[in-house]
């Protein structure tokens, strides 16, 4: 059985809606929101073929090492622990989404992807309808970011089958300023989907990438990942959207060489958790600061609790109202 810190589990299943009225009441790019990288890569199918999504070098060196590959594969590709529902149960409300085609299945199904494949993305859409019908208060980001092996009609499957499943729910594309919690209640809508693809272009529904940045670091060293998020946050005012700030670390080549048999949790991540919640637990929200904030496996520290307590920031200091 899985342990995990106080706070993960089913008591922040209803955040949102036991905010304080001064806090739903401002945009929704203002509050601090916890989200979750790579989010569902909990399960990685072994058996199926190397994703579209890794360099030919890492095809090649399958093809030899066949399932000692795939297992180092696994122990790198997989971000998160935590089940579709465990994640929103404890809180997490930004989902970060890479899909993928599988180019030697006939039709258009679509999968979750990091490395390897995991879930049907309908499976994982169908798990957070279920959740948000029984928690009529709460909001989420499904950030469909990247897309591999997709070709037009892969994109109308995958449009059309979140407009099957989450139906009214979807929230139409609007000046961000004007989306408070306050705004989607009013309309009943507990969804905003960013697809980051031209094909979603025309769509009332799908909203554009660029409303979303989330900038990357890209680093191995957590205080040059520090420094980036600030960096990042003091430029996000003239962008007029919601922001992601990653924090997360991002493995090399060489990193994966010298830490093979760890993987990313006990190699990279867990040693420098400290450092990188120590960044987080001194941001606010508000006008210019934090707004959605990732991590890698979201239950080694008590992630959700901390970034959603930064809100109570919120209630004593003076902020910007909706514009």
């Amino acid at each position: 059985m899985k342990t995990r810190p106080a706070g993960i589990g089913s008591s922040n299943a209803d955040w949102m809606g036991a905010l304080s009225p001064k806090l739903t009441a401002l945009p929704l790019k203002h509050l601090a929101v916890p989200g979750s990288h790579d989010s569902f890569t909990f399960w990685v199918d072994v058996q199926a073929p190397v994703g579209p999504d890794q360099k030919v070098f890492v095809k090649y060196l399958v093809s030899i090492f066949r399932h000692m590959a795939k297992k180092v594969m696994v122990n790198w590709a997989m971000t998160q622990n935590l089940t579709f529902q465990e994640q929103l149960d404890a809180g997490i409300r930004y989902f970060d989404l890479r899909v993928s085609s599988k180019p030697s299945e006939p039709g258009a199904e679509i999968y979750f992807i990091h490395g390897l494949f995991g879930h049907k993305v309908r499976h994982g859409m169908s798990v957070i309808n279920s959740f948000l019908d029984a928690h009529r208060k709460e909001v989420v980001f499904l950030d469909f970011n990247h897309h591999y092996a997709m070709e037009a009609e892969h994109h109308t499957y995958l449009i059309g089958m979140l407009q099957e499943v989450f139906g009214s729910k979807l929230c139409r594309i609007g000046a961000v300023e004007d989306i408070t919690l306050d705004y989607l209640w009013e309309r009943k809508y507990q969804v905003l989907v960013f697809y980051h693809h031209p094909s979603a272009q025309g769509s009332a529904v799908m909203w554009p990438g660029n409303k979303i940045p989330a900038p990357w670091a890209n680093t191995t060293e957590p205080l040059k990942l520090t420094q980036f998020l600030e960096t990042t946050l003091g430029e996000r005012a003239k962008q007029g959207s919601f922001h992601v700030s990653q924090a997360i670390l991002t493995p090399r080549v060489k990193t994966i060489a010298k830490g093979l048999v760890w993987g990313l949790r006990s190699y990279l991540v867990e040693r420098n958790l400290p450092t990188i919640m120590s960044w987080v637990e001194a941001q606010r929200p508000g006008e210019g600061g934090v707004n959605i904030i990732t991590s890698d496996f979201v239950e080694l520290t008590d992630f959700s609790n901390i970034v959603i307590k930064l809100n109570n920031l919120l209630l004593t200091e003076p902020v910007c109202g909706p514009t």
